[in-house]
């Protein structure tokens, strides 16, 4: 298992490529892992293009700090360690000097939560977090759920996307072999509509697919997972079914 060390000077190097990848004005596609590798994608985002957006489908907010969490999962607090209204939340953290939260909570939105923690609840409401769970999916549609989050921490049109997609977004039956998955998630192409979408605006500049566990599940649940996890990054680059 990763020690704190190794997810510091990992995602300090990502940060360093997401930012040198996007100067050379491509798109940059990162392949996880865990979701902590958030932490350096939008770091390195947020650094080179300064107004971003982003678009976060999973089913779990993964906004708690240190002391909020009680597992210790450093995969449960990307946001958390990325927006700025949290930067008065956390002690020193050694050697993470040259992680600075620069994202406002008001230009994150979630889609398909359903496993929240009490003190994530409660910083979505403090915070006013654009945030969809699966009952706002099955009361509105995908459609009008990706297009309400996009005009929200968008309202003009003009942002650098960044569309972070835990494949435990997606229900277990088609997306199995991943480590934390909740009953009762997106609909495979549901999932691929969302990214549709993003991509449809012509501003999609980072996509992280995250938490694919291939030594999770027998062989045909990994190779279900690894599929759906394929049709997701299709569409990030511009597949339409």
């Amino acid at each position: 298992m990763l020690g704190y060390d190794d997810v510091v000077a990992c995602n300090q190097r990502l940060s360093e490529k997401v930012f040198e990848i996007l100067s050379d004005d491509r798109m940059c596609i990162t392949l996880g892992g865990d979701h902590a590798i958030g932490i350096g994608s939008v770091d390195g985002h947020v650094r080179q293009r300064k107004n971003i957006a982003i678009v976060w489908v999973d089913a779990h907010a993964d906004l708690n700090t240190n002391t909020s969490s009680t597992s210790g999962n450093v995969h449960g607090m990307p946001l958390a360690l990325l927006a700025e209204e949290f930067a008065g939340m956390w002690p020193y953290l050694p050697n993470m000097d040259w992680q600075v939260p620069r994202v406002s909570t008001k230009n994150i939105a979630y889609i398909g939560l359903r496993s929240v923690d009490d003190f994530e609840k409660d910083m979505i409401a403090r915070y006013n977090i654009t945030a969809f769970g699966m009952r706002d999916v099955d009361k509105y549609g995908i459609h009008d759920v990706i297009n309400m989050a996009l005009e929200a921490i968008d309202p003009t049109a003009d942002r650098s996307i960044h569309l972070s997609f835990d494949i435990d977004a997606l229900n277990p039956l088609e997306a199995p072999s991943t480590g934390t998955s909740v009953p009762g998630g997106l609909a495979l192409r549901e999932g691929i509509h969302i990214v549709e979408e993003v991509h449809k605006t012509r501003r999609l500049s980072v996509m992280d697919l995250v938490e694919v566990n291939p030594q999770i599940g027998n062989e045909q649940q990994v190779k279900d997972t690894v599929n759906a996890a394929i049709e997701i990054i299709k569409a990030a680059c511009g597949n339409y079914r």
